[in-house]
């Protein structure tokens, strides 16, 4: 039987024939989705002449409710992006939750532990951010993307709560950010999985009706990673976005609550 799925693209950086994927991605262009293409590609700038990461991605829709198809619920029972099929392993094995990816791809594929740690505490404070942006910045500031754009009517006390508390959470970023001994990233003074984890939530801040001014180490932290060639990569999956008008957003949110069932 024929999938309804899309059909798998491949990222520039495997445009090549001659490569045959062996990690197949399913996602969207969403936070949660750019976690896993970002960590790809920086895997793949790191080791290059691994085969081992070569992949393809198949571009989901929500208007299409792809995510609900019993194709993908095969792969992730809740019927969420992104997943994972890493087919480097015996019979296949699929992942799914953008944090499980990121570690399962950590622990099989950075084996010189470029974006990780060896250290015991440095490998614990890792899993401690992200939890922290996996129980905490994901779900809040989706909550406060949720009432500040896509909810039918506006309820002034939901933006509220929700904006305020991911600026929070934001502002324990910017504390830990601006320690001298952090040089500019969560943990163990370079960029890592931990930071990947939470970096697109966090870009997406406008979104969300966020203002990260107050908080000038975020807002370098995002700079500095957003120039990373391998994380300019990562979010050009599934497509790339751009900056949208003010009416190009409202028309965005628009659909998108038609999409998630949100419209009147």
């Amino acid at each position: 039987m024929s999938s309804t799925l899309p059909s798998p693209q491949r990222p520039e950086s495997f445009s090549s024939p001659d490569l045959a994927p062996k990690l197949h991605l399913y996602t969207v262009g969403t936070p949660n989705g750019y976690k896993p293409s970002i960590l790809l590609e920086e895997l793949h700038a790191a080791y290059p002449d691994s085969k081992e990461l070569v992949y393809d991605f198949i571009p989901l829709s929500f208007s299409e409710k792809d995510q609900k198809k019993p194709e993908f619920l095969a792969i992730n029972p809740n019927g969420r992006i992104p997943a994972l099929v890493d087919e480097n392993v015996g019979g296949g094995h699929n992942i799914w939750e953008s944090a499980s990816i990121l570690l399962w791809l950590i622990e099989q594929y950075d084996k010189d532990h470029k974006f990780s740690f060896t250290d015991a505490k440095l490998r614990a404070d890792t899993l401690s951010w992200i939890f922290f942006a996996h129980g905490g910045v994901g779900p809040m500031q989706g909550q406060a993307n949720h009432f500040y754009r896509y909810a039918p009517e506006q309820i002034p006390y939901g933006i509220k709560r929700y904006q305020e508390e991911t600026l929070r959470l934001y502002s324990v970023l910017e504390d830990q950010l601006k320690k001298p001994e952090s040089k500019g990233f969560l943990v163990g003074g370079k960029y890592s999985v931990a930071d990947i984890n939470v970096f697109p939530w966090v870009r997406g801040h406008a979104w969300a009706g966020l203002d990260i001014e107050p908080y000038p180490h975020v807002a370098k932290w995002l700079e500095t990673i957003e120039a990373r060639p391998a994380v300019y990569k990562g979010l050009g999956v599934p497509t790339r976005g751009k900056k949208l008008s003010k009416e190009e957003e409202d028309k965005k949110a628009e659909e998108s609550r038609k999409n998630f069932g949100f419209g009147k």
